[in-house]
């Protein structure tokens, strides 16, 4: 199973200080959490994609590539890459050319992102964001599979004898996942095409989660992908932890009261009660963490959401020290142990490389004699 985090890039004041980073503190911020979750063992960093304050996470690209110069084996992800208002050719040569920037340590997690006004600034309607989403990933399906490629749909202008450069590294595509917080749509489009489905699962209760993951698995077995077990599922989480429980809970505090997504709503009490959101010591973590699985199954990745609300760099730093010393390691054994043989793991370039490859053989072995075969056998006889 991969453990890793994912970012939204908000810029955020402190609420104990009153203080708000730079942008260009927050985007030197973001490479430094990035190289400190390496550092600590875990296996995945995923940034998203906004193109408006209070946000300084555009050009996903970018930002991956400079982490990926860093670092040599985190996977760089995406925690949401526009796929409505993203060209699908330049998404399949942006993150192909991070392929072989990185020797594969790349995939991606399409959305359709949760800023209205972004559609028009990119010349679409918010109204089509699902057909959007649906006709722009079916091309860049295409673009990163077919060598010349011939399109026309409704919502960009069409392509004759198109060859999307550079190609993927080694003839394969990014795996992609396909995320959503509330989109049933979406889980059908992951099934379809035998993706991964990432649940966002940090604001909503988990009976909600759940009928969006069997949604998509009961979909990944119907479309003949595998069994609905075997599907590819990844989740989100929240979790703010110290030694002390007590401790947690008084220092967050003030960050969840004042964030600007949850805050001046519902309690803290109330909102860890009622979504994944942990604030506690390791412990606790460990154990909300593991009972995901009673109602999303086996599933291959976990993300935690750590920087966000205004906390310190610094404290962001001992957030992940104590995930990747104190839980994490846990986390994987009590997982690989739960595991039934024959659910896979998270995919990887290598994986699909050997996935590939071992398909390759297995075509040539059940393909039949040639006509020239045949007839020499034949005359021999």
């Amino acid at each position: 199973m991969q453990f890793g985090i994912f970012t939204v890039g908000d810029l955020t004041p402190d609420p104990t200080t009153g203080r708000t980073p730079s942008e260009h503190e927050r985007i030197r911020a973001t490479v430094e959490i990035a190289k400190k979750a390496e550092e600590v063992g875990l296996d995945v960093v995923a940034v998203g994609e906004h193109h408006n304050p209070p946000f300084v996470a555009s050009a996903p690209t970018t930002t991956l590539a400079y982490i990926g110069a860093q670092t040599e084996r985190v996977i760089l992800s995406t925690s949401t890459t526009l796929i409505t208002t993203t060209d699908p050719v330049l998404i399949a040569e942006s993150y192909a050319k991070l392929q072989h920037l990185t020797d594969g340590r790349v995939d991606l997690m399409m959305g359709r992102g949760n800023t209205g006004p972004v559609y028009p600034w990119f010349g679409k309607d918010i109204r089509d964001g699902i057909n959007l989403a649906i006709e722009n990933y079916a091309l860049l399906h295409r673009l990163w599979r077919e060598d010349v490629v011939d399109w026309e749909g409704r919502f960009r202008t069409p392509l004759q004898g198109f060859t999307s450069t550079p190609r993927p590294l080694d003839d394969v595509p990014p795996f992609v996942w396909h995320g959503s917080i509330r989109s049933p749509e979406i889980a059908e489009q992951a099934a379809y095409y035998g993706d991964g489905f990432f649940a966002n699962h940090i604001f909503w209760p988990a009976s909600h989660t759940q009928r969006m993951v069997s949604l998509y698995r009961r979909r990944f077995e119907h479309y003949g992908h595998g069994s609905a077990d075997q599907a590819v599922v990844g989740l989100g989480g929240q979790v703010f932890m110290r030694p002390n429980s007590q401790d947690a809970v008084r220092e967050f505090r003030p960050y969840f009261d004042n964030a600007p997504v949850y805050g001046h709503g519902p309690s803290l009490e109330d909102f860890t009660r009622e979504t994944p959101l942990t604030v506690g010591s390791p412990q606790q973590v460990i154990e909300r963490t593991l009972g995901f699985r009673e109602y999303v199954g086996d599933y291959q990745r976990q993300l935690f959401l750590m920087d966000h609300a205004g906390l310190p760099l610094k404290t962001v730093l001992e957030q992940l020290d104590i995930l990747g010393e104190e839980v994490v390691p846990v986390l994987r054994r009590e997982f690989a142990a739960l595991k039934p043989a024959h659910v896979p793991d998270a995919p990887t370039h290598a994986s699909l490389v050997a996935a590939r490859d071992a398909a390759d053989d297995s075509a040539v072995e059940a393909s039949p004699p040639s006509v020239e075969l045949v007839e020499t056998t034949e005359a021999k006889r």
